[in-house]
């Protein structure tokens, strides 16, 4: 009687032991479950918002553009809000010099650029070989020439230096400077194509110091006065209410120097490059460049 009392007791313990078990691990299974669902949702939620964001960033097609730090970066930026209402982001790469921008977009590395006049880059596909073409003209900077180590162009002494650029265009441009402020004379019919060769009256016996159009900000303190290109100005902090002499609006080099965006030859045309012309033509961006550059730069219409 005692054994059968004793083999009921350790059966209904051995049971309870079982349920117990039992119990803890369906406890567990639904913990587990609760908690791999909640995992679940977070990352279908994060996931969701993540798909979202690149959806909405896939919604905006890149243009890859070339530029001068200072106007055409800025300018550039600028133009951003409105170019995404019409669908597209810009990527600016900036670049400090002439050349590398256009082998950048010869190569397809680069949509576009935007840095240059038209004179210079059809002389660049000249000398290089390559088929770049404008596909609109967005602004002029005026040519200023600016006092280095002689403070007005009245004080020129016998001799003095004069920096230009030594590329052919705008070194073209800056001879037609310096002689419609009376300093030089250059031959007729020389006009955009003017090299230093064609100087025919020089009564203060300049001598003309070329450099390239990027360092003459900087050799500024090494000549009596400088003639430099709109952008590089800006740059290096000069205004044009600082220049000795500025281009006139009216002038040919004034009207012909429109800075341009460029690209490979038949892509003029493009919905991306159509729509980015659109954006830096528009009254938002041509308010910008009035109160920022105070005449510096000017808006082409």
């Amino acid at each position: 009687m005692r054994k059968t009392i004793c083999a009921i007791a350790a059966a209904a313990l051995l049971a309870g032991s079982v349920a117990g078990c039992s119990g803890n691990n369906e406890a567990k299974t639904t913990q587990a479950e609760t908690t791999a669902a909640g995992q679940e949702e977070t990352t279908k939620a994060a996931g969701g918002e993540q798909a979202e964001t690149e959806a909405a960033s896939g919604e905006l097609k890149k243009i890859v553009i070339g530029a001068s730090p200072a106007p055409h970066a800025e300018i550039l930026r600028a133009a951003a809000d409105v170019l995404a209402q019409k669908g597209y982001e810009l990527d600016i790469k900036e670049y400090v010099d002439y050349i590398q921008p256009n082998l950048a977009l010869e190569s397809g590395d680069l949509d576009a650029n935007y840095f240059q006049h038209l004179p210079y880059l059809e002389s660049f596909n000249e000398e290089n070989g390559t088929k770049l073409v404008s596909a609109a003209s967005i602004h002029y900077e005026p040519f200023g020439i600016y006092a280095g180590k002689t403070k007005s162009l009245e004080e020129l002494g016998d001799g003095a230096t004069v920096a230009v650029p030594n590329d052919t265009s705008n070194e073209a441009r800056a001879l037609l400077l310096l002689e419609a402020q009376g300093l030089i004379k250059l031959k007729d019919g020389a006009g955009l194509t003017a090299t230093k060769n064609d100087i025919v009256e020089n009564p203060k016996n300049i001598k003309l110091y070329e450099v390239e159009a990027a360092q003459i900000p900087r050799s500024i303190e090494d000549v009596d006065v400088a003639v430099i290109n709109g952008n590089y100005a800006i740059d290096a902090g000069f205004k044009v209410s600082d220049a000795l002499a500025v281009e006139d609006s009216q002038s040919v080099a004034a009207t012909t120097y429109g800075n341009v965006i460029a690209v490979q030859e038949g892509k003029e045309n493009d919905e991306g490059i159509q729509a980015l012309i659109e954006a830096l033509k528009s009254d938002e961006v041509k308010a910008f460049i009035e109160s920022t550059y105070e005449g510096a730069v000017v808006a082409l219409d």
